[in-house]
């Protein structure tokens, strides 16, 4: 079974994508800002990691700065899932490592196609 973190503070985003993933599989993690991300990477490495951009104390930003330091981590892939829809937001999320980069509104389908070509 895939492990999943789904970082974002909109509780329904976190809802849906939660119930979206679980249905297809996925073993399912919430945080709500990039600290809990942070948190859970302490004790396990995920698959995927989804990452909001405009969170709380700690941003996808400098969350995937952090995540793309430890080198037990390198194989996650981490996708930004942002409002963010600039071109140069964009090009900023990849250049940092992001393995994709998908603007909201989304198509949960698409995103899960996305994911699972991945691997």
């Amino acid at each position: 079974m895939r492990k999943i973190i789904i970082a974002d503070d909109e509780h329904k985003i976190l809802m849906s994508l939660e119930y979206s993933f679980k249905k297809n599989g996925y073993d399912v993690y919430i945080a709500r800002d990039g600290t809990e991300v942070l948190e859970f990477l302490k004790t396990m490495v995920p698959d995927v990691i989804l990452l909001d951009i405009m969170m709380p104390n700690l941003d996808g930003y400098s969350t995937l700065d952090l995540i793309k330091q430890d080198e037990k981590l390198k194989d996650t892939k981490v996708i930004f899932l942002s409002a963010k829809n600039n071109p140069r937001d964009i090009e900023k999320g990849l250049e940092m490592g992001a393995d994709a980069y998908v603007t909201k509104p989304y198509s949960i389908k698409k995103l899960m196609q996305q994911i699972e070509e991945m691997f």
